[in-house]
């Protein structure tokens, strides 16, 4: 038997990175998966790498609720159920506020904040008719202390805990539970490219002494998504090495 035997879960951003790692690990624990990403073409390349009768790709771009829709529908369709939603799309666009454009903060605001909140939103008014449901929202670690150069990134982030908090406390009484994780430093394509000084800085604030892997922040989520957390709800996990603690 595994943690999540027989649940369908929709995941955001899910072609890549942390998205797709949480997929893996649902599927490895009995669940079916729909991977919802702006890139229809790669969603669909990793659906079938984890397999055509657990998992199916959609493009989905999270700032179009009818998009959002449209994904938790498939799971329905395709599966019989909605029970998981993880809310993890999302880009960057950095630069210090004084040369940040207007465009570039709306558009992470836009995808983080009204994303997250469209797949909340969505999600909780149908499991709210089942009177059950699990909703993991992707937060950052910069999200609770600030980055330089990031004040569109950290104010979606930090938007995105007050969200679930609010929603959890809405929802609490249709047995539907809302958690946020805040991922620290995560070893990727993206982390890696960093520029070995910033890098090094990044590594000297987190006391384990490592970055951590796509699959420990996945780990998380299976705990969110699974009755092994089913006394918690607004509760926000922080998945850093002990960084900014």
């Amino acid at each position: 038997m595994g943690l999540l035997d027989n649940q369908t879960a929709v995941i955001t951003g899910g072609a890549q990175g942390i998205g797709l790692a949480i997929a893996e690990a649902f599927v490895a624990e009995g669940a079916r998966v729909v991977l919802a990403d702006l890139d229809g073409t790669a969603a669909e390349a990793a659906a079938k790498g984890l397999g055509d009768d657990v998992a199916v790709g959609v493009a989905c771009d999270v700032v179009n609720a009818a998009d959002v829709e449209r994904a938790l529908e498939t799971a329905v369709a395709t599966f019989g159920s909605l029970d998981v939603v993880v809310n993890n799309a999302g880009i960057t666009r950095d630069a210090t506020m004084r040369t940040m454009t207007e465009e570039q903060f709306d558009q992470v605001i836009a995808v983080h904040l009204k994303g997250c909140w469209n797949g909340t939103r969505l999600a909780s008014t149908r499991m709210r008719e089942q009177k059950s449901g699990s909703i993991i929202n992707i937060s950052s670690l910069s999200g609770k202390v600030g980055l330089v150069g990031q004040t569109n990134y950290s104010a979606a982030k930090a938007g995105i805990v007050g969200l679930t908090k609010a929603a959890a406390k809405e929802m609490a009484h249709h047995g539907v539970r809302v958690n946020a994780i805040q991922p620290g430093l995560i070893r990727s394509a993206m982390t890696e490219a960093m520029p070995q000084k910033v890098w090094d800085q990044k590594m000297a604030d987190i006391p384990l002494g490592r970055p951590g892997e796509p699959a420990e922040v996945a780990s998380v989520a299976l705990f969110y998504a699974s009755p092994l957390s089913s006394y918690m709800t607004g509760t926000v996990s922080e998945v850093s090495g002990g960084r900014f603690m």
